[in-house]
Protein backbone atom coordinates (compact mmCIF):
# COMPACT_ATOMS: atom_id res chain seq x y z
CA UNK A 1 0.00 0.00 0.00
CA UNK A 2 1.05 3.62 -1.14
CA UNK A 3 0.69 6.26 1.89
CA UNK A 4 1.25 9.95 0.69
CA UNK A 5 2.52 12.56 3.46
CA UNK A 6 3.73 15.88 3.94
CA UNK A 7 7.58 15.63 4.66
CA UNK A 8 9.62 16.32 7.64
CA UNK A 9 13.00 16.83 8.55
CA UNK A 10 13.99 13.31 8.87
CA UNK A 11 13.33 12.52 5.54
CA UNK A 12 15.57 14.17 3.68
CA UNK A 13 18.22 11.37 3.47
CA UNK A 14 15.34 9.43 2.00
CA UNK A 15 14.34 11.62 -0.21
CA UNK A 16 18.03 12.21 -1.66
CA UNK A 17 17.99 8.75 -2.46
CA UNK A 18 14.81 8.61 -4.30
CA UNK A 19 16.91 11.90 -5.75
CA UNK A 20 19.98 10.45 -6.83
CA UNK A 21 18.79 6.75 -7.32
CA UNK A 22 15.98 7.70 -9.95
CA UNK A 23 18.06 10.84 -11.63
CA UNK A 24 21.14 8.21 -12.49
CA UNK A 25 18.18 5.74 -13.56
CA UNK A 26 16.24 7.82 -15.62
CA UNK A 27 19.00 10.64 -17.23
CA UNK A 28 20.72 8.53 -18.17
CA UNK A 29 22.03 8.99 -21.94
CA UNK A 30 20.67 11.98 -21.59
CA UNK A 31 22.81 14.09 -19.03
CA UNK A 32 26.25 14.21 -18.99
CA UNK A 33 27.47 10.36 -16.92
CA UNK A 34 30.19 12.63 -14.90
CA UNK A 35 27.22 14.43 -13.84
CA UNK A 36 25.19 11.99 -12.69
CA UNK A 37 28.28 10.29 -11.04
CA UNK A 38 28.84 13.11 -9.14
CA UNK A 39 25.77 13.24 -7.60
CA UNK A 40 25.68 12.17 -3.81
CA UNK A 41 23.07 11.15 -1.42
CA UNK A 42 24.56 13.04 0.99
CA UNK A 43 25.02 16.48 -0.42
CA UNK A 44 20.97 15.61 -1.63
CA UNK A 45 20.19 15.26 2.03
CA UNK A 46 21.49 18.20 3.33
CA UNK A 47 20.22 20.00 0.69
CA UNK A 48 16.73 18.39 1.16
CA UNK A 49 16.79 19.14 4.78
CA UNK A 50 17.51 22.92 4.31
CA UNK A 51 14.47 23.12 1.78
CA UNK A 52 12.50 21.06 4.00
CA UNK A 53 13.24 23.15 7.04
CA UNK A 54 12.37 26.54 4.72
CA UNK A 55 9.52 25.26 3.72
CA UNK A 56 7.58 24.37 6.86
CA UNK A 57 8.52 27.84 8.03
CA UNK A 58 6.57 29.01 4.84
CA UNK A 59 10.07 30.11 3.31
CA UNK A 60 11.26 30.22 0.16
CA UNK A 61 12.32 26.87 -1.18
CA UNK A 62 14.69 28.05 -4.13
CA UNK A 63 15.82 31.42 -4.43
CA UNK A 64 12.70 32.53 -6.62
CA UNK A 65 11.75 35.18 -3.89
CA UNK A 66 8.18 34.40 -1.84
CA UNK A 67 7.85 31.31 -3.66
CA UNK A 68 7.32 28.45 -1.05
CA UNK A 69 6.92 24.63 -2.16
CA UNK A 70 5.57 21.80 -0.73
CA UNK A 71 7.09 18.69 -0.36
CA UNK A 72 5.01 15.24 0.26
CA UNK A 73 6.66 11.52 0.29
CA UNK A 74 5.15 8.71 -1.14
CA UNK A 75 6.16 5.50 1.49
CA UNK A 76 5.28 1.53 0.90
CA UNK A 77 6.38 -0.53 4.04
CA UNK A 78 8.03 2.44 5.79
CA UNK A 79 10.58 3.17 3.25
CA UNK A 80 10.37 6.33 1.01
CA UNK A 81 9.69 5.45 -2.85
CA UNK A 82 8.81 8.33 -4.02
CA UNK A 83 8.48 12.24 -3.42
CA UNK A 84 6.98 15.60 -5.47
CA UNK A 85 7.18 19.23 -4.56
CA UNK A 86 4.56 21.72 -5.97
CA UNK A 87 3.11 25.63 -5.40
CA UNK A 88 2.96 28.61 -6.91
CA UNK A 89 4.55 28.94 -10.43
CA UNK A 90 8.05 30.40 -10.31
CA UNK A 91 8.59 31.38 -13.56
CA UNK A 92 8.34 34.67 -14.72
CA UNK A 93 5.29 34.00 -17.21
CA UNK A 94 3.58 31.68 -15.02
CA UNK A 95 0.70 34.50 -14.27
CA UNK A 96 -1.27 32.87 -12.07
CA UNK A 97 -0.58 28.92 -12.02
CA UNK A 98 0.34 26.19 -10.27
CA UNK A 99 3.59 23.82 -10.61
CA UNK A 100 4.92 20.61 -10.24
CA UNK A 101 8.41 21.39 -9.79
CA UNK A 102 9.54 17.67 -9.08
CA UNK A 103 7.56 14.42 -9.02
CA UNK A 104 10.33 11.13 -8.61
CA UNK A 105 10.13 7.77 -7.91
CA UNK A 106 12.76 5.16 -6.77
CA UNK A 107 13.25 3.35 -9.89
CA UNK A 108 12.49 -0.06 -7.49
CA UNK A 109 8.98 1.08 -7.67
CA UNK A 110 8.66 2.14 -11.29
CA UNK A 111 5.20 1.09 -12.72
CA UNK A 112 4.14 0.18 -9.20
CA UNK A 113 1.43 2.98 -8.82
CA UNK A 114 4.10 5.62 -7.13
CA UNK A 115 3.87 8.20 -9.59
CA UNK A 116 0.23 8.01 -10.33
CA UNK A 117 -0.12 8.62 -6.43
CA UNK A 118 1.82 11.18 -6.28
CA UNK A 119 0.62 12.95 -9.17
CA UNK A 120 -2.88 12.86 -7.98
CA UNK A 121 -1.88 13.95 -4.71
CA UNK A 122 -0.12 17.01 -6.14
CA UNK A 123 -3.18 17.94 -8.56
CA UNK A 124 -5.61 17.83 -5.64
CA UNK A 125 -3.71 20.14 -3.68
CA UNK A 126 -2.64 22.42 -6.48
CA UNK A 127 -6.60 22.69 -7.33
CA UNK A 128 -7.63 22.89 -3.51
CA UNK A 129 -4.88 25.36 -3.05
CA UNK A 130 -6.47 27.22 -5.86
CA UNK A 131 -4.88 26.72 -9.17
CA UNK A 132 -7.28 25.39 -11.79
CA UNK A 133 -4.10 24.70 -14.21
CA UNK A 134 -0.66 23.93 -13.41
CA UNK A 135 2.33 23.10 -15.29
CA UNK A 136 5.57 21.49 -15.07
CA UNK A 137 8.90 20.97 -16.86
CA UNK A 138 10.18 17.67 -18.44
CA UNK A 139 13.56 16.81 -20.39
CA UNK A 140 13.27 16.73 -23.54
CA UNK A 141 14.07 13.13 -24.76
CA UNK A 142 12.82 11.78 -21.68
CA UNK A 143 10.23 9.40 -23.14
CA UNK A 144 9.46 7.65 -20.11
CA UNK A 145 8.53 10.84 -18.19
CA UNK A 146 6.64 12.56 -21.05
CA UNK A 147 4.83 9.22 -21.63
CA UNK A 148 3.64 9.29 -17.94
CA UNK A 149 2.74 12.68 -17.44
CA UNK A 150 0.61 12.29 -20.94
CA UNK A 151 -1.42 9.54 -19.94
CA UNK A 152 -2.65 12.19 -16.88
CA UNK A 153 -3.51 14.20 -19.23
CA UNK A 154 -0.54 17.17 -19.06
CA UNK A 155 0.31 17.96 -22.76
CA UNK A 156 2.87 20.28 -24.39
CA UNK A 157 2.58 24.08 -24.89
CA UNK A 158 5.18 24.83 -27.14
CA UNK A 159 7.22 26.24 -24.66
CA UNK A 160 10.75 25.12 -24.01
CA UNK A 161 14.00 26.47 -21.75
CA UNK A 162 17.43 25.90 -21.53
CA UNK A 163 18.38 25.18 -18.21
CA UNK A 164 20.92 27.27 -16.46
CA UNK A 165 23.47 26.52 -13.69
CA UNK A 166 24.68 23.34 -11.61
CA UNK A 167 23.70 19.74 -13.45
CA UNK A 168 21.20 21.20 -15.64
CA UNK A 169 23.21 23.51 -17.43
CA UNK A 170 22.30 23.64 -20.87
CA UNK A 171 19.89 21.25 -21.31
CA UNK A 172 16.48 21.44 -23.37
CA UNK A 173 13.40 21.11 -20.79
CA UNK A 174 9.79 21.69 -22.09
CA UNK A 175 6.63 22.67 -20.41
CA UNK A 176 3.35 20.83 -19.64
CA UNK A 177 0.16 22.10 -18.77
CA UNK A 178 -2.71 20.55 -17.31
CA UNK A 179 -6.34 22.19 -16.61
CA UNK A 180 -6.85 20.49 -13.03
CA UNK A 181 -10.96 21.44 -12.61
CA UNK A 182 -10.63 18.32 -16.06
CA UNK A 183 -9.46 15.99 -13.22
CA UNK A 184 -11.73 17.05 -10.54
CA UNK A 185 -14.66 16.74 -12.63
CA UNK A 186 -13.94 13.31 -13.63
CA UNK A 187 -13.00 11.93 -10.38
CA UNK A 188 -16.93 13.36 -9.05
CA UNK A 189 -18.54 12.05 -12.20
CA UNK A 190 -16.70 8.68 -11.26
Amino acid sequence: MITIRDAVVADAHGVAVVHVDSWRAAYAGLIDQAVLDRQSVESRATMWSTWIERSLAGESTDGYGSVAHHLVVAETDDRIVGWATFGAGRDDDSGGLGEIAGLYAHPDAWSQGVGRALISHAEDALLTGGWIRAYLWVLAGNERAIGFYGAHGWSPDGVEKIGEGGSVEGLREQRLVKDLTSSAERASAE
